[in-house]
């Protein structure tokens, strides 16, 4: 709790700008960070894209988006599941309106009732 009335986020009207962009090409949904050390040294970084990100260092290709969501997905969705929610995405040009709900993955119930009950935290 004493670490968490240490930190102060900030709003940099730069970030703003870059968020709201509309240009695709300077668009940024990233971050700055700068953290003061008791020395008083300030370290420094930011990343306006995410590595992954079509402007990012190693952009995904669609086969890596496959494979996060599947790794991800593993022990959660079950693997029918799974398939069909990729198939819809597959087809999103096509889907009619009333079919924008099958972008909804579904949980096995059995899954969600062995989920962790989350404390409330800091926030209550």
């Amino acid at each position: 709790m004493a670490l968490w009335h240490k930190i102060s986020t900030v709003e940099d009207p730069e970030w703003t700008r870059r968020y709201h962009c509309a240009d695709p090409a300077k668009k940024a949904f990233g971050a700055r960070a700068e953290v003061t050390l008791h020395s008083g040294e300030v370290i420094v970084d930011e990343l306006a894209v995410a590595d992954a990100h079509p402007l990012g260092t190693r952009p995904f290709e669609r086969k890596q988006y496959v494979e996060k969501f599947t790794e991800l997905a593993d022990g959660v969705v079950e693997p029918v599941e799974q398939q069909r929610f990729l198939a819809v995405v597959e087809s999103l040009a096509d889907l009619e309106s009333g079919a924008v709900g099958g972008l909804n993955v579904l949980v096995d119930p059995r899954v969600l009732d062995k989920a962790p009950v989350i404390p409330p935290g800091i926030f209550r």
